[in-house]
Parts: C-alpha cells; structure tokens; sequence
C-alpha cells in the first residue's frame, strides 16, 4: 500500500473519506456507488494486459 511522508496509509485514508460520506437521497446514494463500480472498472481493465500468443502480425 502507499505511505505517506508521515506514515498514514493513503488508500485507508481513502476508504475512510469514502465511508464518511453520508448521501442526501438515493439519487446521491446511486451516484456515489456508480464512481465506485467506474473506478474498479477502470482498474480491472488497466490490470487486464493479456500477451498476444499469435506470431502471425
């Protein structure tokens, strides 16, 4: 995980922000988990380097 400077795990600061924040209605409340499920989306595809195993290019 990143630390900082000071030692404060960044990602669990993070996660903590995220947690502290209390939606108004379920409008806000479906927006907030939607940035979520965009952002692992994000990271699923940025991880997902399959080698290309065909020597015909």
């Amino acid at each position: 995980m990143a630390r900082s400077k000071s030692g404060i795990d960044k990602n669990l600061t993070n996660v903590v922000e995220d947690l502290e924040r209390t939606p108004v209605n379920a409008h806000q409340a479906q927006q907030m988990q939607q940035k979520v499920n965009d952002r692992r989306h994000r990271d699923i595809n940025n991880r997902d380097h399959n080698k290309d195993m065909d020597p015909s290019h």
